[in-house]
């Protein structure tokens, strides 16, 4: 296997814990619901022994349909209920059939009615009215019927947990696509696929059979792997070392599967490589507790090529993202640079901007939305004249006005585009020069009719800009920088805002040292190149 990149190969796996092929598959739960003693007994002794796809049952009981209701509330995981009609009242049991299903909303466990008296609750009427799955009377209730019947309402069972797996791997993949912008859609959706794998296989992880599938996604690093999304078992094994969760024949499958850029199947595993037009392959893996049928290998085939396509756009679209921020932020830099703000300027307001947001109660897409669209609040000033913007004194009333008249020009540069961080960077651009008071322009706007993420670019666009040398001015002190935000508390600033940057005002002072530093260490490293 060559050498990647840690962006390199993504590898998908359902996966066992290690060891634990030997163990027993978690039990499938049946609950009995009976006032009589006698039932319960009969019920147990008859099925003793039962299997079902290698798990046993776990008997729950209750004596009422209280209890009944009590259990099923405790254990929604139960997957058959043998329920009986006449218990405290002679309808108790059709009672807790229906609050089984409308007020506890338990659409999967099955309901076997069983009643000694039929004339109570006739069978046809019953059906009809009760959400129920079977029908039997105890007098006909023989020993072979009844295993018919719970083995009949475990596979149905099974097949509504399948779905269910199905339906959130789609969440999972739906949510993901959604918003590329979020740096964790590609373990989204690979955690959606290892989802909708084990539901294709009529596998689930091991919260319902202990050892059974889980499963985990993995970038290639060098001749190992690091996980980058999970099921079951490895639900929280992301960032470690596959070679740490897997053993050596896993290993050597995984590895065989991406040298040869093919698919292999042994007894219990399987590894299928897949490459994509950027370079990048990626791997499925699957360890299970039994060999796979033909039909079930074809399946695993077709669905891995679907997802290579399906992760190829996704890659992709994440790079039309990140070069979309980078382009942001270099204009951003470009117009910093013509009015000699400084290095670094739009990146830490980006940053600090993205921190007071959070303070601030912001979402945290919020956040993320704002800091993208910080570094463009100052774009207007490209249309200003270099007399007016590199003007080394104080700005005479023409000049001033001049000046005042980039958030207006940077909002109209901005709001062509449809885009929704140029949208809200052309909204930041125009309105960051308002103050609370309303004194501010170019509108005059005043309080919250001022967007917040106007207001929080105007505080930390004036601190950063105090703390900054400029052509007209040196760098002020940290206490005058910081008094002054103060003073301006509730004129130029939200006071909100000013009182939620004072109390954590050495987070943010070590922030924007962090990132000159960042800038100081580039700028040597650039020099120490040169011959």
């Amino acid at each position: 296997m060559t050498d990647h990149e840690l962006q390199g190969d993504i590898v998908f796996a359902a996966e066992d814990d290690a060891g634990a092929a030997a163990q027993e598959r978690k039990a499938w739960k049946l609950l009995i619901v009976d006032d009589e003693e006698d039932v319960h007994s009969i019920t147990r002794m008859v099925l003793e022994g039962f299997e079902f796809e290698g798990a046993r049952l776990e008997f729950l009981s209750a004596f009422s349909a209280d209890e009944g209701r009590q259990a099923l509330a405790e254990n929604p995981d139960v997957a058959v209920m043998l329920l009986d009609v006449v218990m405290e009242t002679p309808h108790a049991g059709l009672d807790l059939a229906r609050q089984v299903r409308e007020e506890l909303g338990n659409s999967q466990v099955r309901i076997i009615l069983r009643t000694g008296q039929p004339g109570q609750a006739p069978e046809r009427q019953v059906i009809i009215n009760y959400d129920i799955n079977d029908y039997k009377s105890k007098s006909e209730l023989t020993a072979q019927k009844l295993f018919t019947a719970v083995t009949t309402g475990l596979r149905s069972f099974r097949d509504l947990r399948a779905i269910d797996f199905s339906r959130q791997g789609l969440e999972d993949i739906i949510a993901a696509s959604a918003d590329l912008f979020q740096t964790d859609s590609i373990e989204l959706f690979a955690r959606g696929v290892l989802t909708q794998m084990t539901s294709l296989l009529h596998l689930e992880d091991s919260s319902m059979y202990l050892g059974d599938a889980s499963g985990l996604a993995a970038r290639d690093r060098l001749d190992d792997f690091v996980i980058i999304a999970g099921t079951g078992d490895f639900s929280s094994q992301e960032s470690r070392l596959a070679s740490e969760v897997l053993d050596a024949q896993e290993m050597e499958l995984i590895r065989r599967a991406v040298h040869d850029d093919q698919c292999f199947f042994s007894r219990t595993s399987y590894a299928g490589c897949f490459g994509v037009s950027s370079g990048a392959r990626h791997v499925l893996f699957l360890r299970l507790l039994r060999e796979l049928t033909p039909l079930e290998q074809n399946l695993v085939q077709i669905f891995a090529a679907n997802v290579t396509v399906a992760f190829e756009n996704l890659q992709l679209n994440q790079e039309i993202a990140q070069t979309h921020r980078e382009v942001i932020f270099t204009l951003g830099e470009v117009v910093e640079n013509r009015a000699l703000a400084g290095g670094m300027h739009v990146r830490r307001v980006a940053e600090m901007a993205w921190l007071l947001g959070r303070h601030a109660g912001l979402p945290e897409e919020d956040c993320d939305l704002l800091r993208l669209a910080m570094p463009m609040h100052d774009v207007g000033k490209v249309a200003i004249p270099d007399s007016v913007l590199l003007k080394a004194g104080p700005l005479d009333e023409i000049e001033r006005g001049i000046m005042e008249r980039h958030p207006r020009l940077g909002f109209d540069i901005l709001n062509r585009s449809g885009n929704h961080i140029m949208q809200a960077a052309a909204r930041i651009a125009l309105e960051h020069q308002e103050a609370w008071d309303g004194s501010g322009y170019p509108v005059g706007l005043a309080g919250e009719s001022i967007h917040i993420f106007s207001r929080i670019a105007r505080v930390v666009d004036v601190l950063d800009s105090l703390l900054s040398q400029r052509v007209y001015k040196e760098a002020w002190s940290v206490a005058d920088a910081l008094a002054y935000l103060q003073d301006q508390r509730g004129r130029m600033f939200d006071p909100v805002l000013v009182d939620t940057l004072l109390a954590h005002k050495d987070e943010f002072l070590a922030l924007r040292e962090n990132i000159i530093q960042q800038s100081q260490d580039i700028e040597i490293a650039g020099r120490e190149k040169k011959p």
